[in-house]
C-alpha cells in the first residue's frame, strides 16, 4: 500500500473487486464491502457521528487529502500503487489523478468531482499541500508545485520544487509539506529518501554547511526539514527515523510525527521533533541496523529498535507497539470535543483506526496516552490513510479501503472512501473567508484549517503595520495558542523587540517558548536572552534556551550551558539530551566550563549521566573512573559511551583500563578499542590472549578477532562456522571469513568428504548471499553434479530473499543454465520471491513439477484462478495426506494441522506448500538426522526432548533414542513432507485439493460445490 511502511499483510492471492455501479444492489462480497456496510461497521468516539463525504467511482485509493477554504477536498489517488510490484492488477496508462470533491449542494456528500491533474509523474503521490493559487505535490523522486494562476481549477504552470528523492513511488520516500505559523515550510522523507537536490540538480546543502544527504555525515536515515516557502535556506531539523510519515506543527512552533518500525518488533512511535536530534534506527556512529550486537543493548525489542540506551538518542512520547502510522495533523478547531482541542490526530490504517495522542508535559519534554476517534469494528478494509481538518472544524477522514496495508502490495484498486467526524446533527458549512479586510485575515489566521490559515497568515503579514492592532488584540487575548500566532507576525513589525520581550517575559511557557523560536528565525543576539531564562523555572523552557546556543563558541554560551547542566535532576533524558545537542561542535569547551564549576562533586547521580552523554576528550578520564567503580551494568553502560568518543586520547584511556581491569571489565576494555589506532604493546598483546582463550567459542571471541584483524585465528573462525552454523557465532565467523577474502578454507570444507560440515558451510553463508562472492560459491554447488543433492538443493535455496541472489538466479535460469534436477528447488525460490514481477518472469523458463500424467503444471498463478471441487478434493486429502496431517481429528499429528489452514494461507500460498515444501517449513516440523554410536542412524521430528533421551517421529512411526547413543545430529534443510506429492496426483486433482483446503477455516463451514 501506500507510504507508510506497513505491515507485509498476507495479499498473496487477492484478487480487487470491481466496485458496483450506483444503480446496482450489492450482494455477496460487493456488499460486504459497500459503503453502506463499512459506514455502519465504524464506531465513533462518544458524542461525535461519522458520515460518508465521498466514495468510488469519484475516485479510489486515497493516499493524502487537503481542504481548501472552501470546504472541497483534494484526494490524491493512487490508482496505479506500485504498478511495478502488483503486476496482475491493471494500471491507468494516463496515470493517476489529483481530485476535487465538492458538495455543492449543502447536504454534506459531494456530488461533483473534477480532475485538477493527472499524469504518470504523479502515480502514487503521497503529499497534498494548498498554498493559495500553488498546490505542492509529493511524489518520489520528485516535488512539484502546480500554480492555478486564473482560479479555474486548472494548473496553468508545473514546476519542480525538490528533485533526487530515491525510491520511485517509495512509501518511505518524500511526503508531505505543511506551512508552519512562522512563515515557513515543514516537510520529511522517510530512508528510502537518500537525498534531496534542487531544480538545478544539485544537491542541496543546508544553512548548518551540510548536504542533504544520509551517508552518515552527519544525517541518516529519514529526516525532517524546513524551507522558506521558496525552497531556499533549507534546514535539517532531525534525522535517523525508519518511516515518519508526516510532521505537523503546533502554533509554538512545536514539530509532532509518527515514525515506524522495521516489521514485526511492535516499536512503532510518536515523536516530539526536539531540534538537531537523533532519533536512533540506526547507530549514529556506524550506521549499523538496530538488531547488530552493541554493549549495553537494550532487552526488548521495541526499545532496542531505537538504541534508546544509547547517548545521544531522544527518547520518544509514545511507543504504540505495531501498526502502520500514516497521516498526522494537530487539531486547533473547537468543534470537536475538549479531550481532542489543541492535540494531534493520526490515521494509523495498520489497526484501523483513528486516533488521538493528549499530550502532557513530561521534564523538558513530553508524554502522551492514546484516544480513540474512529475505529474499524468487523471490518478489516477499514485502513485511514490521513486527516485533515476542514473550515468549520470537522474532521475529514481518507479511507484507502483496502484488504491489507503496504508492503508495496495492494489488495483493491476501486474503492476509496471519506467520511467525516463532527459532533451529532452538526450540518458541514463552510464559513466565509475574506481577507480582503483585516478582521478576516485574523478569523482566517485563527481558523482550523491549514489551507485558510495559510491565506490569513499571508493577507496579515502583507498588510504589515495596518494588521498590528488587529493582532496586537489577539496578543494580548486568553488564549494562548492565539497569542503564539500573533506573535510570529507581530515580531516582523518595526516593535519587533516589544513584543518578544513581553513573549520572553510572559506567564506561559509555551509563549516563552515561542519568543526564543522567533528570536532565533530573527537571528537576534540569543546570549542576553540565554542569560535571562538560563534559570526559568520550566524545564521546557531551558531546552529551548539550550537549543538556541547550539553552535556558539563564546565564553558566555560555555557559562549558559554550565547554568542549564548544574540543573539537571538526574532523571530527565530529555532534559539531557538537549544539552547534548547544544554542545554539539562545542563539547570540549562546554564540558571544561562545566567541569571546573561543579570541581570535586562531579561524581553525583545527576553528573555521572552529563559525563555518559558528554563528546568531549575530556570526559574519557572520567568515564574511566566510574567504570572501575560501578556494578556489572552501569559498567556497560559507560563502556557504550566510549563508542560515540572519536578523539585520539580514547586509545589511551582504555589501555590503561585494559591494564588495570580483570573479567569482563578487561573484555569490554578491549572491545572498545580501535585497533586501526591503536600501538599494540605486549601488555596489551597477552592480555587480549587471555581473554581470547576464555571467550573461544563465543561470539565475543568472534568480535575481538574482528577487531583486531587476527587473521592467524581463520581456522578457529572456520571451525565455529562449521559447529555453530545456525547460530550468532557461526555466521559471524562466516561473514568475517567472507570479508578476509578466505575462500580457500570455506571451499575445502564444502568440497570435502564430510557432508555435513558442507551443509553447514553453505548455511553459515546463506545470510551472505547478498555478496557476489557468496553466490559465486553457491552458484559452484548447483552446478556440481558430483556433490550430494540435498547439499546442492540447500545451495539453490539460499538464493532466496536479496534481490541480488534471486536476479542472478533468474539469470541462469534464462540462459537455461539451471541443472534439470535443481529446477524443482529453483522454482520454489521464485515461487517464494517478494517481488511479483520475479514471479511471473521466472515462470517463463522454469517448469512446474510434473503431475502424475507426467505433463508440467501450469503456473501457479494460472491454478489459482481456477476453482475446483470440493468433496473430490477431500477425497484425495484421504487419499495422500492424511498419513502425515490432522483434520478435524482425523489423521496422523506428523505434519502440522491443518483445520483451519484455509484461515491461514490463501490459495497461492497453499499451492507453493505442496509444489516447493521445502520453502517453508513450519516451526516445529523441522527434520533432524541423529548418527548413532552403532553406526545406524533415526530420522524425523522431535516430538520431545528430556535430558536423556530424544523422541522421534516419521510419519506413523516414533522411537526412542538414548542421548548417550547419539554421535551427532543434523537438522535438516529440506522438508519431510515428500517433494514429489504433486507426481500423484493430475492437474484437475490438486485443484481439487486445494479447493478443499481452502475451505477448512475456523467457523468450520465447507462450501458445497
Amino acid at each position: 500500500m501506500l507510504t507508510f511502511h506497513f505491515r507485509p499483510a498476507a495479499l498473496l492471492g487477492m484478487v480487487a473487486l470491481a466496485a458496483f455501479s450506483c444503480n446496482q444492489k450489492p450482494s455477496g462480497a460487493a456488499a460486504e464491502h459497500s459503503t453502506e456496510s463499512s459506514l455502519a461497521d465504524l464506531k465513533v468516539h462518544d458524542g461525535l457521528e461519522v458520515t460518508l463525504f465521498a466514495s468510488e467511482p469519484m475516485f479510489s485509493n486515497p493516499t493524502n487529502i487537503a481542504i481548501d477554504e472552501r470546504g472541497r477536498v483534494w484526494v490524491c489517488e493512487a490508482y496505479n500503487y506500485r504498478s511495478e510490484y502488483n503486476i496482475k492488477n491493471p494500471v491507468k496508462k494516463e496515470g493517476d489523478r489529483i481530485m476535487i470533491l465538492e458538495d455543492t449542494d449543502g447536504d454534506g456528500k459531494a456530488d461533483k468531482s473534477k480532475v485538477f491533474y493527472q499524469g504518470t509523474d504523479v502515480n502514487s503521490a503521497l503529499g497534498i499541500a494548498l498554498l493559495g493559487n500553488k498546490v505542492i505535490i509529493s511524489c518520489s523522486p520528485n516535488v512539484f508545485v502546480f500554480t492555478d494562476d486564473n482560479g479555474d481549477d486548472v494548473p496553468d504552470k508545473k514546476e519542480i520544487f525538490f528533485k533526487g528523492i530515491q525510491g520511485l513511488q517509495h512509501d518511505h520516500g518524500m511526503h508531505s509539506f505543511v506551512f508552519g505559523p512562522d512563515g515557513r515550510l515543514y516537510f520529511n522523507f522517510g530512508n528510502a529518501g537518500v537525498s534531496l537536490l534542487n531544480p538545478a540538480g544539485d544537491t542541496v546543502v543546508d544553512v548548518h554547511g551540510h548536504k542533504v544527504v544520509t551517508n552518515g555525515k552527519p544525517f541518516r536515515e529519514g529526516m525532517v526539514m524546513r524551507c522558506d516557502v521558496d525552497g531556499s535556506h533549507v534546514e535539517v531539523l532531525g534525522n535517523n527515523f525508519r518511516n515518519n510519515f508526516e510532521v505537523t506543527l503546533d502554533p509554538y512552533g512545536t514539530m509532532w510525527q509518527s515514525d515506524n518500525d522495521d516489521d514485526g518488533n511492535k516499536g512503532t512511535r510518536i515523536n516530539y521533533v526536539m531540534e538537531y536530534g537523533n532519533y536512533g534506527y540506526r547507530d549514529e556512529m556506524t550506521g549499523a541496523s538496530w538488531g547488530s550486537r552493541r554493549t549495553n543493548m537494550e532487552k526488548e525489542i521495541p526499545f532496542r529498535h531505537w538504541h534508546l540506551n544509547d547517548p545521544g538518542v531522544v527518547p520518544n512520547v509514545l511507543q504504540t507497539g505495531s501498526g502502520s502510522p500514516a497521516g498526522i495533523t494537530v487539531y486547533e478547531g473547537d468543534l470537536l470535543p475538549e479531550v481532542f482541542r489543541g492535540q494531534m490526530i493520526h490515521a494509523e490504517p495498520g489497526h484501523n483506526v483513528v486516533r488521538s495522542y493528549p499530550v502532557e508535559n513530561d521534564g523538558a519534554g513530553y508524554k502522551a496516552t492514546i484516544v480513540n476517534i474512529l475505529e474499524g469494528q468487523k471490518d478489516q478494509w477499514f485502513r485511514p490513510a490521513d486527516v485533515a481538518i476542514a473550515p468549520d472544524g470537522s474532521l475529514f477522514v481518507a479511507d484507502w479501503y483496502d484488504p491489507g496495508v503496504g508492503g508495496h502490495q495492494v489488495g483493491d484498486l476501486d474503492r476509496g472512501r471519506i467520511y467525516r467526524v463532527a459532533p451529532k446533527g452538526s450540518k458541514y458549512t463552510t464559513p466565509k473567508t475574506d481577507i480582503s479586510t483585516i478582521d478576516g485575515a485574523v478569523a482566517a489566521l485563527t481558523n482550523p484549517n491549514a489551507a485558510v490559515r495559510y491565506l490569513g497568515w499571508n493577507a496579515l503579514a502583507a498588510a504589515g503595520d495596518k494588521a498590528e492592532p488587529a493582532l496586537e488584540n489577539l496578543w494580548k487575548g486568553n488564549n494562548a495558542r492565539q497569542k503564539a500566532q500573533a506573535l510570529w507576525l507581530l515580531t516582523r513589525l518595526p516593535k519587533s523587540d516589544d513584543y518578544l520581550a513581553q513573549a520572553l517575559g510572559d506567564t506561559d511557557a509555551n509563549i516563552r517558548i515561542t519568543g526564543i523560536r522567533v528570536a532565533r528565525m530573527l537571528k537576534k543576539d540569543i546570549l542576553p536572552i540565554a542569560l535571562k531564562l538560563q534559570n526559568d523555572g520550566s524545564p521546557q523552557v531551558r531546552r529551548e534556551v539550550a537549543l538556541a546556543i547550539r553552535g556558539n563558541s563564546s565564553a558566555e554560551a560555555a557559562e549558559v550551558w554550565t547554568a542549564l547542566a548544574q540543573q539537571y535532576d538526574g532523571k530527565d533524558r530529555w532534559y539531557l539530551e538537549a544539552l547534548g545537542i547544544s554542545a554539539e561542535g562545542n563539547s570540549d569547551a562546554y564540558f571544561s566550563a562545566w567541569k571546573k564549576k561543579v570541581g570535586a562533586d562531579w561524581n553525583t547521580p545527576a553528573n555521572r549521566d552529563i559525563v555518559w552523554r558528554s563528546r568531549s576528550k575530556y570526559a574519557m578520564p572520567l568515564l574511566a573512573e566510574l567504570i572501575k567503580k560501578s556494578n556489572d551494568q552501569e559498567m556497560l553502560r559507560y563502556f557504550r559511551a566510549f563508542d560515540f568518543q572519536t578523539d585520539a586520547s580514547k586509545q589511551q584511556v582504555l589501555t590503561q583500563l585494559v591494564q588495570q581491569s580483570q573479567g569482563d571489565r578487561l573484555l569490554y576494555a578491549l572491545k572498545h578499542m580501535d585497533a586501526s589506532k591503536l600501538k599494540m604493546t605486549p601488555a596489551i598483546t597477552t592480555a587480549l590472549n587471555k581473554v581470547l582463550e576464555q571467550k573461544k567459542g563465543k561470539i565475543e571471541f568472534v568480535e575481538l578477532v574482528t577487531l583486531f584483524k587476527l587473521q592467524n585465528r581463520s581456522s578457529d573462525l572456520l571451525q565455529l562456522a562449521i559447529q555453530y552454523p545456525d547460530s550468532a557465532v557461526g555466521k559471524e565467523s562466516a561473514k568475517v571469513l567472507l570479508n578476509w577474502n578466505k575462500m580457500d578454507l570455506m571451499q575445502k570444507t564444502i568440497n570435502g568428504n564430510n557432508k555435513d560440515n558442507a551443509q553447514a558451510m553453505v548455511k553459515a553463508l546463506w545470510p551472505l548471499m547478498y555478496n557476489l562472492k557468496t553466490i559465486a560459491i553457491m552458484e559452484s554447488i548447483m552446478m556440481d553434479s558430483t556433490k550430494d543433492i540435498e547439499l546442492r538443493k540447500l545451495a539453490v535455496k539460499t538464493f532466496g530473499g536479496p534481490w541480488e541472489a534471486e536476479d542472478h538466479l533468474l539469470e541462469l535460469a534464462k540462459e537455461n543454465k539451471i541443472p534439470a534436477d535443481l529446477q524443482t528447488a529453483a522454482g520454489g525460490v521464485f515461487q517464494t520471491a517478494w517481488r511479483g514481477t520475479l514471479r511471473a518472469e521466472a515462470a517463463k523458463y522454469l517448469k512446474l513439477p510434473g503431475s502424475k500424467t507426467g505433463t508440467a503444471l501450469p503456473a501457479i498463478a494460472v491454478m489459482v484462478e481456477k476453482h475446483g471441487d470440493v468433496a473430490k478434493g477431500q477425497q484425495v486429502f484421504k487419499t495422500l495426506c492424511v498419513t502425515c496431517h490432522k483434520v478435524k481429528g482425523e489423521g496422523v499429528n506428523f505434519g502440522p494441522e491443518l483445520s483451519e489452514i484455509g484461515d491461514k494461507l490463501p490459495k497461492e500460498a497453499l499451492y507453493t506448500s505442496i509444489l516447493f515444501p521445502d520453502q517453508g517449513i513450519s516451526f516445529g516440523f523441522e527434520g533432524y538426522r541423529f548418527k548413532l554410536n552403532d553406526g545406524s542412524s533415526a530420522f524425523g521430528r522431535i516430538v520431545s526432548e528430556t535430558e536423556d533421551k530424544v523422541e522421534v517421529q516419521y510419519m506413523g512411526n516414533q522411537q526412542t533414542v538414548a542421548k548417550e547413543n547419539i554421535t551427532s545430529r543434523t537438522k535438516l534443510e529440506t522438508s519431510l513432507m515428500p517433494s514429489n506429492l504433486q507426481s500423484s496426483m493430475t492437474e484437475e486433482e490438486l485443484v481439487d485439493l486445494v479447493e478443499y483446503l481452502s475451505t477448512l477455516k475456523k467457523d468450520e463451514r465447507v462450501s458445497k460445490n
